[in-house]
């Protein structure tokens, strides 16, 4: 790899890192620095419960590693990057560009004109700025020699949440019915049946996803 593109990818790896380790720790806190808002708002441990925090706590673990071997090859340390960094970068794109447009597409019209509380906060950093980085470091500066197959990697944060979410509501049912506080994205809109629909769409929407970042990766764009 260039050095300008390593260069560009730990600059941009070190803002991802840094933009998640200050929005878990506000999280966690309570923190706020902007409008105070309770939509999607927890404090303490209940923050793990999302899976937006999650992926973005992923993601930038996954920057972390890869600002430390980038350290490492522009001081001639290492002579490649090994693949399985890359492949958890990959992974965590995936995970917070399916963040990201679930926020865009569906999040954000539910809540209709009170949709900017979805980007105050931490949230400013988790539903925007991290997948946005993200996305750009992975696909423009981080190249990698995946194979198709590696897309399926890209869905594995999903299933595991997916699994997660599922029995979360099928433990709080009742008659059928869920309240909210227990199916906290709505997806199942107080219907336990309904998250038999929705769970197999959002899987295929993130390997969607997993295969057009797979593809742009591929694609030499700078």
């Amino acid at each position: 790899m260039k050095k300008s593109s390593l260069k560009a990818s730990l600059y941009l790896n070190s803002a991802i890192f840094i933009m998640v380790l200050l929005g878990t720790i506000f999280m966690l806190t309570g923190f706020k620095f902007m409008i105070n808002t309770s939509i999607l708002a927890s404090e303490g441990l209940l923050v793990f419960k999302y899976y937006t925090v999650d992926s973005n706590i992923f993601v930038g673990l996954a920057s972390l590693l890869l600002i430390v071997y980038e350290c490492l090859a522009l001081n001639n340390k290492v002579k490649e990057i090994p693949k399985y960094v890359y492949l958890l970068k990959y992974i965590g794109t995936v995970a917070v560009t399916l963040t990201f447009l679930v926020t865009l597409v569906y999040l954000a019209p539910s809540y209709g004109n009170k949709f900017w509380f979805l980007y105050q906060n931490s949230n400013l950093f988790f539903h925007l700025l991290v997948p946005i980085l993200s996305f750009i470091s992975f696909v423009c500066f981080e190249k990698t020699d995946f194979k198709l197959k590696h897309t399926l990697y890209g869905i594995s944060t999903m299933i595991i949440y997916g699994i997660f979410y599922v029995i979360n509501i099928l433990i709080h049912q009742e008659n059928g019915k869920i309240a909210f506080k227990y199916d906290w994205y709505g997806f199942a809109k107080g219907e336990v049946s309904s998250i038999i629909i929705v769970f197999p769409i959002i899987l295929t929407v993130t390997y969607l996803i997993s295969v057009v970042i797979y593809k742009m990766n591929r694609i030499k764009i700078i």
